[in-house]
């Protein structure tokens, strides 16, 4: 497996996974790599937070170098209520892959039955 970026999460979107990490069921496969990726962040306040950073809540425009289709979602949390925007789930597979990326950054997330998700990181636009 290729070397993972560096990953940056803001102190309180950090709180707020280790908490709700604390509540997923044991063998949760994505809570369990979430919580790798979140031990090896380093956690930053929204003024250090390098720019381009996906943080929750932001929108992040994305490709899938497996299949070439590119995606726009909003990272949310699973207690979300749905919108009629696009989102996915931080404990989703390529929800947690994205978190803490920056443009350029490309992550391979092992998927289940499958080999890896190949993602590129595109653009990411902040909630305000």
């Amino acid at each position: 497996m290729s070397e993972r970026p560096a990953i940056y999460v803001l102190e309180h979107d950090f709180d707020r996974l280790s908490a709700m990490l604390e509540k997923q069921p044991q063998g949760n496969e994505t809570a369990e790599a979430l919580e790798l990726e979140l031990d090896r962040a380093t956690l930053v306040s929204p003024e250090k937070l390098p720019p381009g950073t996906v943080t929750m809540n932001s929108l992040v425009h994305f490709r899938n170098e497996g299949n070439e289709a590119e995606y726009t979602l909003r990272l949310v949390y699973p207690t979300r209520q749905e919108t009629d925007e696009e989102c996915v789930s931080v404990l989703a597979p390529a929800g947690a892959a994205l978190l803490g990326l920056r443009v350029g950054d490309r992550i391979d997330w092992p998927l289940a039955g499958k080999n890896k998700l190949s993602l590129k990181i595109i653009h990411v636009t902040h909630a305000h």
